[in-house]
């Protein structure tokens, strides 16, 4: 069996920066992407418009052009979210717009995940000018959905956790007082968060990662499978299942491919392990794998328009640029995911971190 589908659009993805990124570049696009949405949380962080690097904060400009130097240069899309921050301001939303170089900005709870310290707390930016101005200018607001600051038994146990509570309390808050406001609700992990999008207006959807729709806590935790280890956490059976219940329906159009790919030279450290699980040059795959977990047949005509509209048209119609018009390969045999060496060292895949055998194959 082969699938043929247009390029994908991966619109959640780490870059990150240094003497790696030509190889995390090129991992995506091998895998048949077309574009990226570039995450800010670097070091330093994406906290500014214009202008160059500087040593408290990279540039939406300045961390583009580094990315194109790269190999991004062939994308046919490249968004660089701004990192708000206690420094963002309404005026800086709305230079940014006017310039073109504005298209998202990233909401981040602080201490939340990698390099997340720069966050501030949804509470400070609900009925603010900064939000706002995002409205006013159609700039998309891209949020990792968690609350903050909760002790270990509140952050995750059988009945709630730091996502459910941040859907149950923040979102409604958020769009009540801001209705017009666009929002990407970020690698969603739950059953709240999956109903909350679909019964939300038009102009909110949701990103969901392959390691989402394929595992659970009980994967993660069995054998302490570290290199599943990304935050927002696995979690679930149910909500395993309300995830591909989300992408697995018909004519839905607000759940899209964002991977949340994250790159760690090393994951077990002294303090703890790195979160995040790379996926890049797998990404297609694991998506197919985990949609034939659903109970979909992709040979057919009805399973592949669904894995379609998931993985290659919801997201450009979303963020409002044309779906591509390249396409790429997958067929059904078995394949391995070496480590990707870089010059900053090698990087363990998800799949090779779980002794996973992918049941599907890029095509050149």
């Amino acid at each position: 069996m082969t699938l043929t589908l247009p390029r994908w659009f991966d619109l959640h993805t780490h870059f990150r920066q240094g003497s790696a990124v030509a190889s995390y570049i090129k991992a995506h696009l091998d895998m048949g992407c077309a574009g990226a949405l570039a995450m800010p949380n670097t070091q330093p962080p994406v906290s500014r418009i214009s202008g160059a690097a500087e040593t408290d904060g990279w540039s939406i400009e300045s961390y583009s052009t580094e990315l194109r130097a790269a190999g991004a240069e062939v994308f046919e899309q490249l968004i660089v979210p701004l990192y708000l921050t206690r420094q963002t301001t309404a005026e800086i939303i709305r230079e940014g717009a006017v310039s073109g170089l504005l298209r998202a900005c990233k909401y981040y709870p602080p201490h939340g995940t990698t390099n997340a310290e720069h966050g501030l707390p949804m509470d400070d930016l609900i009925g603010g000018e900064v939000f706002q101005a995002m409205e006013e200018c159609g700039v998309i607001l891209c949020i990792h959905g968690e609350q903050h600051a909760l002790s270990g038994p509140d952050y995750i146990d059988a009945q709630q956790n730091a996502e459910t509570l941040f859907y149950k309390e923040r979102m409604p808050q958020l769009l009540a007082t801001h209705p017009k406001l666009r929002i990407v609700c970020e690698h969603i992990t739950t059953r709240v968060a999956a109903e909350f999008v679909a019964a939300a207006p038009n102009h909110v959807g949701a990103t969901i990662t392959p390691q989402h729709l394929l595992y659970t806590l009980g994967h993660l935790i069995r054998g302490l499978k570290y290199h599943l280890y990304c935050l927002p956490i696995v979690k679930f059976q149910e909500d395993r299942a309300a995830l591909r219940v989300a992408v697995t329906t018909t004519g839905q159009t607000k759940f899209f491919a964002g991977t949340d790919s994250a790159p760690h030279t090393t994951k077990a450290t002294a303090c703890g392990c790195a979160a995040g699980c790379f996926t890049g040059g797998c990404a297609p795959q694991l998506y197919a794998m985990a949609f034939e977990e659903a109970g979909l047949d992709l040979s057919s005509a009805e399973g592949h328009a669904l894995f379609e509209r998931f993985l290659c048209l919801n997201g450009p119609a979303f963020y409002g640029f044309p779906a591509s018009a390249q396409r790429f390969q997958m067929e059904k045999a078995t394949s391995q995911t070496p480590l990707l060496e870089t010059p900053a060292g090698p990087i363990t895949p998800l799949p090779l971190g779980m002794g996973l055998e992918l049941t599907w194959r890029m095509m050149e």
